[in-house]
């Protein structure tokens, strides 16, 4: 019996040992992180009072509002929004023929920048001026002293204006504005120009014409005279339009640019050409 005991004591020592040396050589168990939603919910926020329950929004009818999105796709645009943009997809995609296209070549922003400077120098009288000159006149010739009525340098205006200069050869510079409508009111303009060798260009926006000679929109501005301190500035202007426009030989065609799902269709097509 003794020895039974012994031997009983000895396996369990034995198991004993056992158990350490395994813990010994196992590796350290890492206790898992703390989820995010837990950590949030431990920080003192706004769904820590537990007398307001958290609830998900409910979109349906009569529930919460929807999120704001991007709803240009469904406007209904006003109807001159709409027909510009046609008109304009249109251009694209029709052949538009040189003497139109030509209105699309236009000038160089620094270069459209220095002109309507310069043609600012040459702004003519506003109503305003025009009034107190006249006044001024009627008093000199009432108290019976002369007036100096010195014609003044400005830039013309007027389409019927500035043809007449064009043909008499006077205008040494003429500005056509880019988006004239109806464009036949100027579509003639650039070849009688050239006809007549009188220097040209085309600028955007009509109504920045217009701002120059105190109107909404100009078709056209033309320079007849320049002072002695400008004429450099207005010979370089000069200098760098011939070449683009009245040395120009020839205008090419615009438009025929099909869109997206065209040029997919096309490029498909010739695909299965060559198969």
């Amino acid at each position: 019996e003794k020895k039974r005991g012994r031997e009983r004591e000895e396996t369990k020592v034995e198991t004993k040992r056992e158990s350490e040396r395994a813990t010994k050589m196992a590796p350290k168990k890492k206790v898992a992180p703390a989820p995010i939603s837990s950590k949030k919910k431990s920080s003192g926020g706004k769904n820590s009072n537990p007398l307001f329950e958290t609830r998900s929004k409910t979109f349906g009818i009569g529930g919460a509002l929807p999120p704001k999105r991007d709803l240009t796709r469904y406007v209904k645009w006003p109807k001159y929004v709409l027909l510009q943009r046609q008109r304009r997809v249109l251009c694209k995609r029709l052949k538009v023929p040189p003497s139109v296209n030509q209105f699309t070549k236009t000038l160089d922003r620094n270069v459209a920048e220095s002109v309507l400077k310069l043609a600012l120098k040459y702004r003519p009288e506003d109503k305003a001026a025009k009034k107190e000159r006249l006044l001024k006149e009627a008093e000199a010739a009432k108290s019976g002293s002369s007036v100096d009525k010195k014609k003044p340098i400005v830039v013309k205006y007027g389409i019927n204006h500035i043809t007449s200069l064009i043909e008499q050869k006077k205008a040494k510079l003429v500005v056509i504005a880019h988006d004239v409508d109806p464009l036949e009111l100027v579509v003639w303009l650039p070849a009688l120009c050239k006809k007549m060798d009188v220097p040209f260009c085309i600028i955007k926006g009509k109504a920045r014409l217009g701002s120059v000679v105190h109107k909404k929109n100009a078709t056209a501005l033309a320079f007849t005279q320049i002072n002695n301190e400008d004429k450099r500035e207005f010979d370089k202007i000069v200098e760098s339009v011939r070449p683009m426009y009245n040395e120009a030989t020839r205008i090419s065609w615009g438009g025929g640019i099909m869109g997206a799902k065209s040029t997919a269709m096309m490029k498909k097509r010739l695909q299965r050409m060559k198969k």
